[in-house]
């Protein structure tokens, strides 16, 4: 079995939001949907510090997306089985039979859904990124995908490869060779809520170089 996950090194990320960008560009998302953002843990604006001014301030970047939880609520949720969970663990929609109910936001911790209300606008009138990227339907739900397209022939996630910092780490959690597991191998990390037991399978590593 295949159990795919991501590992990001907080050390390395930058916060410069090239993974947002080229999320937004290579799955030609529509106005007003980002399926990866970065936060910080300083407040609910982008790029807030932590802590007093001027000698307690720290800065932690944190990209977040859908979390592909191993227990995933939004799929144990959805009254259609609209959102499944595929064999290689990415939690997929079917947007044929979403019906944009937002049960799967609101059973969702990490607030990484969106309904995409009306038909779709875009900034420019032709289209974007990868040439078998996701279809957006009005009145369905649109979250990350982990770029489910491009693994299934072989590449990485976009996220991945635009990182300047090269801070995400890819692969199957269950392949001890892989390069995630490489990775993760003797360091510390933090998974977001897990008192959820959604069991997400992004991971945030602090410590351990």
């Amino acid at each position: 079995m295949t159990r795919y996950g991501m590992a990001i090194d907080l050390k390395g990320c930058i916060g410069c939001h090239a993974c947002s960008v080229a999320c937004k560009s290579n799955n030609n998302l529509p106005n007003g949907i980002w399926y990866n953002t970065v936060v910080t843990d300083g407040g609910a604006y982008m790029d807030t510090a932590r802590g007093t001014y001027p000698n307690d301030l720290t800065r932690v970047y944190y990209p977040t997306s859908c979390m592909h939880c191993s227990n995933a609520a939004c799929v144990e949720a959805c009254p259609t089985g609209a959102t499944f969970q595929r064999e290689d663990g990415i939690v997929s929609i079917n947007k044929d039979e979403c019906i944009g109910c937002s049960a799967c936001i609101n059973a969702c911790p990490y607030d990484v859904r969106t309904l995409l209300e009306g038909d779709p606008g875009y900034v420019v009138d032709f289209p974007l990124g990868d040439w078998d990227a996701p279809a957006h339907v009005a009145n369905t739900m649109e979250k990350c995908t982990f770029c489910a397209n491009r693994i299934d022939r072989g590449e990485k996630p976009a996220c991945m490869e635009m990182c300047p910092g090269h801070a995400r780490f890819w692969g199957d959690l269950d392949d001890p060779a892989s390069e995630i597991s490489v990775f993760l191998e003797g360091k510390e990390y933090i998974r977001l809520l897990e008192d959820a037991g959604t069991e997400p399978n992004v991971f945030y590593v602090t410590s351990g170089y």
